[in-house]
């Protein structure tokens, strides 16, 4: 009788501990994921930069937020960062920018360690107070019953027009003393998400 009861008990918790993820909230894991973009200067220069510090949850109903801390853009150039940060982000009115959308979750939790699964998602750009939707071709892998990846199959194209980011943009240009700055960057992410 002990051993059934034992046996009972030890099938409870490890069928509850496998529900766990499905019904947990996903956590962006910062310091494993990376959200950068490439810059092109004078028409031919390219440069890749990126977001530092990321915070994000996908909740059980699938809603899915990133919150990009503006301040912690990192060029490899501090004069840069800091010119970024006052005349293109407005940091003190625009401290962060987001990304959300909804996923379905129900395939990303039937997936095995290590199997993948393509996602088409519209994403919602919220930036310098205005907003923009942008169809997204994401990939999610199962990387062990406790994390899921999402990365960019395709670099999202971000429009400065779209935010309002001409004005800051100019500024830049004239303190840089260049030729011109491209309007439009490509964007990609890689985004670990843990259950808690």
């Amino acid at each position: 009788m002990f051993n059934r009861f034992l046996y009972t008990a030890c099938t409870g918790l490890l069928l509850g501990a496998a529900a766990l993820p499905a019904q947990a909230n996903w956590y962006l894991d910062g310091e494993s994921s990376r959200l950068s973009f490439v810059s092109t200067k004078n028409a031919h220069v390219s440069e890749v930069q990126r977001f530092l510090v990321l915070h994000g949850k996908v909740d059980p109903d699938g809603r899915a937020e990133v919150e990009v801390e503006l301040d912690s853009i990192n060029s490899g150039i501090p004069l840069r960062d800091e010119r970024m940060r006052k005349e293109l982000f407005q940091i003190e009115q625009f401290p962060t920018a987001t990304i959300s959308t909804r996923i379905d979750l129900r395939p990303i939790n039937d997936l095995a360690p290590g199997a993948q699964l393509e996602l088409r998602l519209p994403l919602t750009v919220n930036l310098h107070g205005k907003q923009h939707e942008y169809p997204a071709e994401l990939l999610a892998t199962r990387l062990d019953d406790r994390r899921f990846q999402v990365v960019t199959l395709e670099p999202l194209v971000i429009n400065a027009e779209d935010f309002a980011l001409l004005p800051g943009l100019e500024n830049l240009r004239n303190l840089a003393g260049l030729s011109a700055i491209s309007l439009s960057v490509p964007v990609g992410a890689v985004l670990i998400f843990t259950a808690r």
